[in-house]
């Protein structure tokens, strides 16, 4: 059976002395817990967090990385630099890049591509809009998204995280019935089996307003292998409390 895995999303958020306290926190609250955990921090907070998480059971991940290697790219983040810092995993096609930087599916692709050749773990957000689900296009959608990491990504496939991410319960308080997230899950689990004949080692997490009083009960569906936390990953008690329930 696979470990589930946990992974928080700070997003444009934190400081040094917030992070060294939250860090802290979360590592002498988890001891050597049963699922795997992580915590995608800004990039300017890599290093320091790698430095207090050393020897933990906390793992490093980024946010966002490059589609290109390296050159006259001002402001990216390249995959070897990343790699360089100890960064396990890195989220590509988060629902904020496709919306506010206009990340294409093919975008997302390369990047998952660059963090693959890297051997850092990519976990690729897919997910729909509130005008989306409500034209009934929710399996469209995610499906379109996933296809295009599994067209150019296929030979290396079983080695993603995928997270379902419903855009409209992103930081709206919304979540996803854990039916509802499960229907999708079943949906992409199914798009991965077609590509892939070690699709279940794949982990499908669900990242929408996840929280400590309904982690138990999505984390309790089939499909689902863990969770991409956002607001409760920046609060040390609501964060463990997630960890507990995927146990």
């Amino acid at each position: 059976m696979k470990k589930k895995l946990i992974a928080g999303n700070w997003k444009m958020n934190g400081s040094l002395a917030a992070n060294d306290a939250l860090v802290r926190a979360l590592i002498a609250g988890m001891g050597q817990p049963a699922c795997d955990v992580a915590v995608a921090v800004p990039a300017p907070y890599l290093a320091q967090v790698a430095g207090i998480a050393a020897g933990s059971a906390l793992a490093l991940a980024a946010q966002d990385v490059s589609v290109h290697e390296a050159g006259a790219y001002t402001g990216e983040t390249s995959a070897a630099m990343l790699k360089e810092f100890g960064v396990r995993y890195v989220l590509v096609g988060h629902s904020e890049r496709r919306q506010y930087h206009g990340e294409s599916d093919t975008v997302v692709a390369v990047k998952a591509q660059r963090a693959l050749a890297l051997g850092i773990t990519p976990i690729v957000c897919v997910g729909e809009t509130l005008a989306e689900r409500e034209a009934g296009q929710t399996e469209v959608v995610v499906k379109r998204q996933l296809a295009a990491v599994i067209h150019l990504n296929g030979h290396c496939i079983s080695e993603i995280v995928v997270a379902y991410e419903p855009v409209w319960a992103i930081g709206t308080g919304r979540t996803a019935s854990p039916e509802q997230a499960q229907q999708v899950h079943a949906v992409l689990r199914a798009q991965l089996a077609a590509a892939s004949e070690h699709a279940d080692r794949i982990r499908l997490l669900y990242g929408g307003s996840m929280n400590a009083a309904n982690a138990a009960q999505l984390l309790a569906q089939a499909d689902i292998d863990g969770g991409l936390v956002g607001g409760a990953a920046l609060k040390a008690q609501d964060f463990l409390q997630i960890i507990a329930a995927a146990q």
